[in-house]
């Protein structure tokens, strides 16, 4: 029998579109685990670029990398600047 490998599957490959983006984020809000809104911000940031996202927040690269790994703890405050930079604001 022959073997099919396939690839994993990664979201951040298909998040190319501002509406598909709210979408994500919006369902993964209506899940009752935060957990799972915190892979969706991943997600989403990996989909940005991780460099953009470090300037457009103002937080350094590796800082993001860690907040948001999984099983990490982000404050609230980190969370607000990557939700802002998604929208466009500048850093606070």
């Amino acid at each position: 029998m022959k073997k099919i490998e396939t690839a994993p599957f990664d979201a951040a490959d298909y998040l190319d579109d501002e509406e598909i983006i709210a979408e994500y984020l919006t369902a993964a809000l209506e899940d009752p685990n935060p957990d799972l809104f915190l892979v969706a911000v991943r997600d989403v940031a990996r989909a940005r670029g991780m460099a953009q996202l470090a300037r457009d927040t103002g937080l350094g690269r590796e800082s993001l990398y860690k907040a948001l790994a999984p099983g990490a703890k982000p404050r609230y405050d980190t969370v607000l600047k990557v939700l802002r930079a998604f929208r466009g604001e500048a850093a606070r």
